[in-house]
């Protein structure tokens, strides 16, 4: 805000800025740059730090969220046709998740999410 001399006070409006995904991320992997300063960093792109600091928060809680162990087996021998393009999840409780080719994406969401809260 600035003051006039009649006493008049001119505001100024600024409207919320949208960013994008891929923005906010180029954004945050400046920040990791070597010798990166975060207040640097949100000055040059016309943003706050505890913005800054709060898409790195984010980021990094979302990418934990998606972590499941994995274990790689060696190449089994040749299978028949149908079986190709399949995947099997073994989780250390026993159990095995078998996925085709034919997998309806949303299940298969819903089960990983399943599979991953019961923090096996």
């Amino acid at each position: 805000m600035s003051s006039r001399h009649d006493g008049a006070v001119l505001v100024r409006v600024e409207r919320r800025r949208r960013w994008s995904d891929d923005e906010k991320l180029a954004i945050v992997k400046e920040t990791t740059e070597p010798g990166a300063i975060m207040a640097m960093v949100a000055r040059r792109h016309g943003i706050g730090t505890g913005q800054l600091y709060t898409w790195r928060r984010q980021l990094l809680r979302g990418a934990m969220a998606g972590f499941v162990p994995v274990e790689l087996v060696p190449d089994a021998p040749a299978v028949a046709s149908d079986a190709q393009g399949r995947i099997d999840i073994r989780a250390p409780g026993g159990f095995t998740v078998s996925i085709d080719s034919q997998v309806d994406r949303g299940a298969l969401k819903m089960v990983l999410e399943l599979v991953g809260g019961l923090g096996l």
